[in-house]
């Protein structure tokens, strides 16, 4: 079976070396288009971990971003959230990526790292958290689920 370009499934674990930086796993690297050039922009996630997106998919939300009106002041607050924390990264011949501190501290992350693959992005989990925010996912309304379940065309 092959996945989808940019299209990123499975959870890994990795360790985050003294520098910050992380492996992103060879089954993600092996499915970025040419046109990511091997880079990323990693930015805060909405729960607390890194998000990580290929170029050509940032650029996407970039552009999106760009039509929300700055006359709102709640259009402001949610880009300055998204974008403020920003920034590109290529990975190394490792596939080593590098984490900010900021992004480190605002996700609590230690030596052992969760990396997820979120279909559109990758997520960089500190494990603790992670088995945190699923048990509280276990607390949604499963007809919440299959509401969204509803919406995916099969």
């Amino acid at each position: 079976m092959t996945i989808n370009q940019n299209t990123f499934t499975g959870e890994y674990s990795y360790s985050l070396d003294a520098k910050g930086r992380v492996n992103i796993p060879a089954k993600f690297r092996n499915v970025l288009t040419a046109e990511n050039d091997q880079s990323f922009v990693i930015t805060r996630g909405m729960d607390p971990c890194v998000w990580v997106y290929p170029i050509i998919v940032w650029q996407s939300i970039e552009d999106e971003l760009r039509k929300l009106s700055s006359l709102s002041q709640v259009n402001r607050s949610f880009v300055r959230s998204t974008v403020r924390y920003a920034s590109s990264v290529q990975y190394d011949k490792q596939g080593r990526i590098a984490v900010s501190p900021n992004l480190i501290e605002y996700a609590q992350l230690e030596k052992e790292v969760l990396i997820l693959g979120m279909v559109n992005k990758i997520e960089i989990w500190n494990p603790a958290l992670l088995d945190s925010a699923d048990k509280q996912s276990q607390e949604i309304d499963s007809s919440q689920f299959d509401e969204l379940a509803n919406q995916i065309i099969l």
